[in-house]
């Protein structure tokens, strides 16, 4: 009998269970990689289109008109089209050169602002107006990669949850007591109902119908991803939400200390493993 049952925790191909889980679990890591990248590629080619027609359409307005009022203007808007490009490509630029699998002190301010050049577009067209409430925060111990793959979901749920324009609060601030950074991302959308708001960390649960137009959203990989990089951040993450008055994320993010060494190697996200995060429907 011992013998079926150790016959029985293998797969027809002799890999253990176990074994199976795990690679089912890293298969599954490497696809969540896939879609935060695809997200990110999209978002990023549609940033520079709007760009490269700006600079276009300005460029044969100057050849068209020979006056200098119309050429100078012309130029200024090519001028201003041209350094947004090199945000995007800066901000891009530096999430590639940061691959490695390191946390290290990182500048959660600009981390912020990389994130918001990216969507800034997306924002403009959906009458998001954007708050910043950024404290003096020390800087946090993390991977600027990931952290900000964390951020744009945040930023990109919240979009979606204000079809019809609203408020986005962006607030970082310092718990002492705790040695934490926090930063929450707060909308003004339409909530999430108490039995939705249960499940949100569920992988492959989503609270969408599917991608909307910009193709973004309706995997339901976004929140289940971020609360497992958060916790391999030994981190946390919270959810508030009323329906009708909005929605509120919070990340704590452990905050460099005195004497803190320059970087220390990272734990891989673990998939499978049940959330501390807690959920609540709390006035936001």
């Amino acid at each position: 009998m011992g013998e079926r049952l150790n016959r029985n925790e293998r797969g027809a191909d002799g890999v253990s269970l176990e074994d199976q889980v795990r690679i089912l679990s890293a298969q599954l890591n490497e696809a969540q990689k896939l879609t935060a990248l695809g997200e990110l590629t999209s978002t990023t080619t549609h940033e520079f289109n709007n760009v490269l027609m700006t600079v276009i359409n300005y460029a044969k307005i100057g050849m068209r008109h020979r006056d200098d009022p119309t050429r100078d203007k012309a130029f200024e808007k090519i001028l201003n089209a041209a350094n947004r490009a090199a945000k995007i490509t800066n901000s891009v630029l530096g999430m590639a050169r940061n691959r490695s699998d390191k946390q290290e002190p990182t500048d959660l301010r600009q981390l912020i602002d990389d994130s918001l050049v990216l969507l800034e577009r997306e924002m403009m067209k959906y009458r998001i107006a954007i708050e910043k409430q950024i404290e003096a925060v020390p800087q946090v111990v993390v991977n600027g990669n990931q952290i900000q793959q964390v951020m744009l979901n945040l930023l990109i749920n919240a979009r979606q949850a204000m079809p019809d324009g609203g408020r986005l609060i962006i607030r970082a601030t310092h718990d002492v007591a705790a040695g934490m950074v926090d930063l929450m991302v707060r909308d003004s959308g339409c909530g999430i109902p108490q039995e939705k708001l249960r499940r949100i960390f569920d992988r492959f649960y989503s609270t969408k119908d599917g991608p909307d137009e910009s193709g973004k959203g309706g995997t339901g990989l976004g929140l289940a991803m971020c609360r497992d990089i958060i916790e391999a951040h030994h981190g946390r993450i919270r959810v508030e939400s009323t329906v009708g008055k909005g929605t509120a994320i919070t990340l704590k993010l452990p905050a460099v200390k005195a004497n803190a060494k320059p970087a220390v190697a990272a734990v891989a996200p673990v998939l499978g493993i049940r959330s501390q995060a807690a959920a609540s429907e709390n006035p936001v």
